[in-house]
């Protein structure tokens, strides 16, 4: 009995930890999804009218490199919104050079003065986010980079600065992995790095309720992975990682490199950094919209006949926490979407049994499409991955 009352008191507080701090902060600094697969499943066009959950916002500018007549980043956290009009408001300035400061490098020499020449051209939440945190892009601060800002950026720092400091030939193992040309030689470099990197610190600390809430992993995802992992977090990301550093080529995987180095290299990094994408960006910027709400007040306030829904992994959440919102989110996409609208979702599972089962007899699935791609997926933290159209 007092060992049941204490589980539902963690429960309790790891849930509570978890909504104050996407209450109160910054959570993503980039996006944790790979925009390579997406637009291979999702197929955007000039008719394509997207919604999509805006994390950090380098997504959606990415679909916007396939030119849809709209798309809409959709988030309950105002800080990420804030982020991605940021970015909006970089390449509306026209100059490619400091959007290559601030986001492929982290950070600016002239921070200050250039947020007072973008401030005009943001919304008001937006200021008042800024307004008091545009010293991430100061490279005077300890941390050198906006990429180790944001509650994920302060695990990856934490976590980056206890494997470099651990010793020279580490880090030159480490250094030498993200600069790998071919599989063989990355596995062999992991085989170097893997015992390092599951040393005393990084497993206390991946094994704390603090850190997972700071890296955006609800109990629900917890819970899903504790089912179907004997060994929990520490054996579901050991296992990821894996897979990852030497199944999937390195090359230009800049989810990993970022949040190494805290910076991407001028080719290894998101397509809205390459600087041959920055007139297309600009030509089509009047296509992106931002929006403070759940997908279903979203689709509440503003319904039409969407294409494409991106929803990341924000239902595992809702499947555990809120049903109920869970089935009016999926009337509501429904009700919204039109024959052969396409929706693409992630979870921690290995399935998505926790779909209302009249939700999933509206959808067709392509599991032949998706399972190989997600195999290479270079974030590869998922579980799953799917890929449905509307009947």
């Amino acid at each position: 009995m007092v060992k049941k009352l204490g589980a539902r008191l963690g429960n309790h507080a790891h849930d509570l930890l978890f909504k104050t701090i996407h209450q109160r902060y910054l959570i993503y600094n980039m996006c944790w999804e790979d925009p390579r697969i997406d637009r291979q499943l999702l197929g955007l066009d000039r008719d394509s009218k997207v919604v999509v959950l805006t994390s950090a916002g380098c997504n959606a500018l990415d679909y916007l490199l396939d030119a849809p007549a709209e798309i809409h980043a959709v988030d309950v956290n105002p800080r990420q919104n804030a982020l991605l009009q940021l970015k909006l408001a970089l390449v509306e300035r026209g100059d490619f050079g400091d959007l290559d400061l601030m986001f492929r490098q982290g950070a600016h020499p002239h921070f200050r003065e250039l947020y007072q020449a973008l401030r005009p051209r943001l919304p008001a939440y937006a200021t008042a986010f800024w307004d008091k945190k545009i010293a991430y892009f100061d490279p005077a601060n300890r941390k050198r980079s906006f990429y180790y800002h944001g509650t994920c950026g302060a695990v990856a720092w934490l976590v980056s600065r206890q494997l470099l400091k651990s010793g020279r030939k580490l880090r030159a193992y480490l250094f030498d992995l993200l600069d790998a040309q071919n599989l063989p030689e990355q596995r062999t470099l992991y085989e170097k790095i893997e015992p390092a990197l599951w040393g005393r610190f990084s497993t206390w600390l991946l094994r704390q309720p603090t850190a997972l809430a700071m890296l955006g992993v609800p109990r629900p995802q917890i819970h899903l992975i504790q089912q179907q992992y004997p060994g929990g977090i520490i054996g579901y990301i050991s296992d990821k990682l894996r897979h990852v550093l030497t199944e999937v080529l390195i090359q230009d995987n800049y989810f990993w490199r970022a949040y190494l180095t805290g910076t991407y290299t001028e080719r290894c990094c998101p397509n809205y950094l390459l600087a041959e994408n920055f007139a297309s960006l600009h030509a089509h910027l009047d296509r992106v919209h931002t929006h403070d709400a759940t997908v279903s007040d979203f689709l509440r306030a503003n319904p039409g006949q969407y294409s494409h829904f991106v929803l990341l992994d924000h239902q595992d959440w809702l499947a555990w926490h809120q049903p109920q919102a869970l089935e009016e989110e999926w009337r509501l996409i429904l009700a919204n979407s039109r024959p052969g609208s396409r929706i693409l979702l992630r979870s921690a599972g290995h399935d998505i049994g926790f779909l209302p089962e009249w939700t999933r007899r509206a959808l067709r699935f392509f599991p032949t499409l998706t399972e190989p791609l997600h195999r290479q997926d270079r974030v590869g933290t998922y579980g799953s991955l799917h890929f449905a159209e509307v009947s």
